[in-house]
C-alpha cells in the first residue's frame, strides 16, 4: 500500500506563506509525487492532458469540478491522489456494476490500494467486514451509492474514519436526473456536511455550462476550481436517419445493427422495444441480449458481464444500460428513437470508440417522436405528496423530522418523500440542517409552500421540454452535426467536421458544405455571453449556427433565436456581459 507523504488537507492554503518561489516549489513537489505514484502503483508512465492539473488541485485540498470526455481517465484524478492523502476517499457511484468494475480495475499486489463497496449485495457479514477494513485503515477507496449515504449510520461510520476526499462520480446525475431518477443525489451536500466537510471532487463527461453551475450549487462546493478538457470525440461519426414510417425505422435499426462492425449498443425507448430488437438480431444469428430495469438483477448482471467479456455482439437496451460499461472496443451506438436530451445522447454515444478507432453513432428519428415529452411531464412529485410532506413538517416544528420521520408521518415511500423535500427546498419552502432535521422556512404557510413547489415543478417541465426540442433540432439541422452538438455544451467548433452525414452532402449553392451561411450579425452574441430577453429573462448564449443562436434561459430553458428577428428589434435581446464576465458596452 502506498500512503506516503504528509496529508494534503493539512496544507490547505499553506503554499503561499513563503512567497511565489515556495509555492512553485511546493507545486513541483506535488506534481513529482503524483507522477511517481502513478508510475509505481498504476504503471502509468505518462498522465493524460488535464489529469495532473486536477490531481494537484485535489492534493491542495480544493473543491474541484472536472469535465472530461468518456474514456479519458477521469477516475485517475482521485485514484492517484488518494494514495497521498491522510484518510480514505469516499466515492459516490450510481450503479453496483460500475462499483464492481471500478474496484476490479484497480492494481493488485502488495502495493495495490485496497477498496470496498458498501452496498446491498454484501449481506450482514460482508458489510461488517467492509466497515472493519474502513475502520482499520486498510482500504483507500470506499464506494457507495447515494442511497447508502442517505442512511445516518453509514454517514456516522464514515465520519469516524475521517475521509480526506468526497468524490461524486457521474456528477451530471446531480443536475439532470436527481429530481426523479435518483432523488438521493440531491441530498449529497447534506452527507458531505455530516462527514466533516472534506474537499469535494465532482467528475462527469457530460455537463453544459448551466449544468456545471447546477452541480456546484447542489453539492455545496466552495469556490471550486473547474477543469473542462473539451467535448469533441472526433473518431465518432455522427449520422441521423429520418423516417416517415415507424415500421421502416424499426427495420432500418436492425439492418444497421446487423451491418455495423461489432460489438455495439442499440438504445430503445421502451423495455418492450429493447427485447424486440434483441430478439430480431438473435434471429439473424448474432449474439444479442436485452437489458432494462424490468429484468431481474441476476439477468442484468449476466448481460452486462457477457457484453464486457465479448460474449455478446449487441445489447439492445433502455437508458438503464451504460454507466458501468468500461469497454474500449464498442464500435457503434444506435438510437432507435429521439433521446430525451442531448446531455443523455452525448453520454450514451460516448460509450463507443474509447480506443480511439473509428466508431459510429446513428440516431433514427421520426418527427412524430413525442414519447419522451410525455415521460418528462410526469417526472415531478405529485401535488398531494408535496402537500402531505409540507403539512407533516409544519406539524412538527418543535421536533423537526428527518426523511425517515416524514416517511412514518406521511406513509409515503422514501423516494417520494425525498423527491418532495428536494422540490420544496429548491422552492425555498423548507431547509435541512446539518443533522438532517427538516424545518419550514419562516413566514411560509403550507399552502404557499405547495404553490411554490408547483411553480418550481412547472419550471422543471419547461426545461425538460426545451431539452427535447434541442434533441429534435439536432436531428433536423442541415449544418454540421458536430458543431451543433458541441455548441450545445458551449464549445465553439469550426465546421465542417468531415465526419458526419451533413458534412458529406454536396456543397450548397453558397459554397458552404455545412449548409449554413454567415449572417451579417454573426458574432454579436458570442457563446458564453450573458443576455437578457424582454420576455424570457436572463440566459446564456450556447452557440451560433448560421443565421441563429441558441440560448439557455434560466426560466424557460433552451430557445433558438433568429438573428434576423433580433436585428429587427434591437431591444429584444441584450448582451449583459461577455463570455469572460466583462461588462457589455452600453
Amino acid at each position: 500500500m502506498t500512503g506516503k507523504g504528509p496529508p494534503a488537507r493539512a496544507g490547505r492554503g499553506a503554499d503561499g506563506a513563503g512567497g511565489a518561489g515556495d509555492a512553485r516549489g511546493a507545486a513541483g513537489r506535488r506534481a513529482g509525487r503524483l507522477r511517481e505514484t502513478a508510475a509505481e502503483v498504476f504503471g502509468w508512465k505518462e498522465l493524460r492532458p488535464g489529469q495532473l492539473t486536477a490531481m494537484e488541485w485535489v492534493l491542495e485540498g480544493r473543491d474541484c469540478l472536472v469535465v472530461m470526455p468518456t474514456g479519458s481517465g477521469k477516475s485517475a484524478v482521485y485514484q492517484v491522489p488518494a494514495l497521498l492523502l491522510a484518510g480514505p476517499v469516499v466515492v459516490v457511484s450510481p450503479l453496483l456494476a460500475l462499483q464492481r468494475d471500478q474496484i476490479a480495475g484497480l492494481p493488485g499486489g502488495e502495493r495495490g490500494p485496497g477498496a470496498v463497496a458498501v452496498n446491498s449485495d454484501l449481506g450482514a457479514a460482508g458489510t461488517e467486514d467492509a466497515w472493519a477494513a474502513v475502520r482499520e485503515g486498510s482500504v483507500r477507496y470506499v464506494y457507495l451509492s447515494p442511497e447508502q449515504l442517505a442512511k445516518d449510520d453509514v454517514v456516522q461510520r464514515l465520519a469516524e474514519a475521517r475521509p480526506a476526499l468526497f468524490v461524486v462520480d457521474e456528477a451530471q446525475c446531480v443536475s439532470s436526473w436527481g429530481h426523479d431518477f435518483r432523488p438521493d443525489y440531491l441530498r449529497l451536500a447534506q452527507a458531505v456536511r455530516g462527514l466533516g466537510r472534506p474537499p469535494v471532487l465532482a467528475l462527469t463527461a457530460t455537463a453544459a455550462p448551466p449544468v456545471r453551475q447546477d452541480i456546484v450549487e447542489r453539492l455545496g462546493m466552495d469556490r471550486p476550481r473547474q477543469l473542462v478538457t473539451g467535448f469533441d470525440r472526433p473518431n465518432i461519426r455522427l449520422d441521423v436517419r429520418r423516417h416517415l414510417d415507424d415500421d421502416e425505422r424499426r427495420s432500418r435499426v436492425v439492418e444497421d445493427a446487423a451491418a455495423a462492425p461489432k460489438p455495439g449498443i442499440v438504445y430503445a425507448a421502451t423495455r418492450k422495444d429493447s427485447e424486440s430488437y434483441a430478439a430480431q438480431l438473435a434471429s439473424l444469428g448474432f449474439a444479442a441480449g436485452a437489458y432494462h430495469a424490468g429484468l431481474r438483477a441476476a439477468e442484468r448482471r449476466r448481460t452486462h458481464e457477457a457484453f464486457l467479456s465479448g460474449d455478446l455482439d449487441v445489447v439492445a437496451a433502455t437508458s438503464a444500460f451504460g454507466m458501468g460499461i468500461d469497454k474500449e472496443n464498442v464500435r457503434f451506438v444506435l438510437h432507435a428513437s429521439l433521446p430525451g436530451s442531448l446531455d443523455a445522447y452525448y453520454q450514451e454515444i460516448g460509450r463507443c470508440g474509447r480506443d480511439g478507432r473509428p466508431a459510429l453513432a446513428v440516431l433514427h428519428y421520426r418527427a412524430e417522436d413525442t414519447g419522451m415529452q410525455a415521460y418528462f411531464t410526469s417526472r415531478t412529485p405529485r401535488p398531494e405528496a408535496v402537500d402531505a410532506v409540507v403539512r407533516a413538517v409544519h406539524a412538527h416544528r418543535d421536533a423537526p423530522p428527518d426523511v425517515a420521520g416524514l416517511r412514518r408521518d406521511t406513509d409515503l415511500s422514501r423516494a417520494r418523500v425525498t423527491a418532495a423535500v428536494n422540490l420544496l427546498e429548491e422552492a425555498g419552502a423548507l431547509v435541512t440542517d446539518a443533522s438532517g432535521a427538516i424545518r419550514p422556512v419562516r413566514g411560509t404557510t403550507p399552502s404557499r409552500a405547495v404553490r411554490r413547489a408547483v411553480d418550481t415543478a412547472e419550471a422543471h417541465k419547461r426545461m425538460d421540454r426545451s431539452r427535447v426540442d434541442m434533441a429534435r433540432a439536432y436531428a433536423e439541422t442541415t449544418g454540421c452535426r458536430r458543431r451543433f452538438l458541441l455548441g450545445y455544451f458551449g464549445e465553439e467548433y469550426e465546421a465542417p467536421c468531415g465526419n458526419c452525414d451533413t458534412c458529406d452532402q454536396p456543397e450548397s449553392g453558397d459554397g458552404d458544405a455545412t449548409g449554413t451561411q454567415r449572417h451579417p450579425d454573426a458574432g454579436a452574441y458570442p457563446p458564453g455571453a450573458a443576455v437578457r430577453h424582454g420576455e424570457w429573462g436572463g440566459g446564456t448564449v450556447l452557440s451560433e449556427e448560421g443565421d441563429r443562436i441558441t440560448v439557455l434561459f434560466d426560466e424557460v430553458g433552451y430557445r433558438t433565436l433568429s438573428l434576423d428577428a433580433l436585428a429587427a428589434r434591437d431591444d429584444l435581446l441584450t448582451v449583459v456581459s461577455g463570455p469572460d464576465g466583462s461588462e457589455a458596452e452600453p
